[in-house]
C-alpha cells in the first residue's frame, strides 16, 4: 500500500499562500524555514499529508497552460465532509468557485488561487 506524502508547487509567497490553505481547509503548518538551496518553503497539510510551497525569490516566469505543458500540474484536490461551508470559506477568500458538478459517488468544484493554480474541492457521499 502507497499513500501521497506532499506535493511541492512554487508560488509567489508561501506565507500567504499557507495562510489562506489553514483558514478554507482547516489545516496547519507542519514546517516552514529556508529551502534546500534557496527561497523559503511552507508545508502546510494535516498530521498525514501535506502541500509544500516554495519560493524561489527571484524574478519568476509566467506560467503557461499547465494542462498542455509536460510536467505541469493541472490541478490538486482536497476531499472535505462538508463542500457547502467549503465552498463559502473560498468565497470568504475571494476566489470564484467554477465547474461545480454532482456525480457519482459525489459532488465538486474548482477554483483558482491568487497564482493561478486550480485547486479542485471534492464530497464524496
Amino acid at each position: 500500500m502507497a499513500s501521497l506524502e506532499h506535493v511541492n508547487m512554487t508560488v509567489s509567497d508561501p506565507k500567504a499562500t499557507a495562510a489562506w490553505i489553514e483558514r478554507v481547509f482547516n489545516w496547519h503548518i507542519r514546517w516552514e524555514g529556508p529551502g534546500m538551496q534557496t527561497g523559503y518553503t511552507v508545508h502546510v497539510g494535516d498530521d498525514t499529508s501535506y502541500v509544500a510551497l516554495f519560493s524561489f525569490q527571484k524574478g519568476q516566469e509566467p506560467k503557461s497552460d499547465s494542462y498542455i505543458t509536460k510536467g505541469g500540474l493541472n490541478h490538486w484536490a482536497v476531499v472535505v465532509d462538508d463542500i457547502d461551508a467549503t465552498e463559502e470559506r473560498v468565497k470568504a477568500e475571494g476566489f470564484t468557485p467554477i465547474n461545480h458538478a454532482d456525480y457519482e459517488p459525489g459532488r465538486r468544484f474548482y477554483f483558482h488561487d491568487n497564482d493561478g493554480i486550480e485547486i479542485e474541492v471534492v464530497q464524496y457521499d
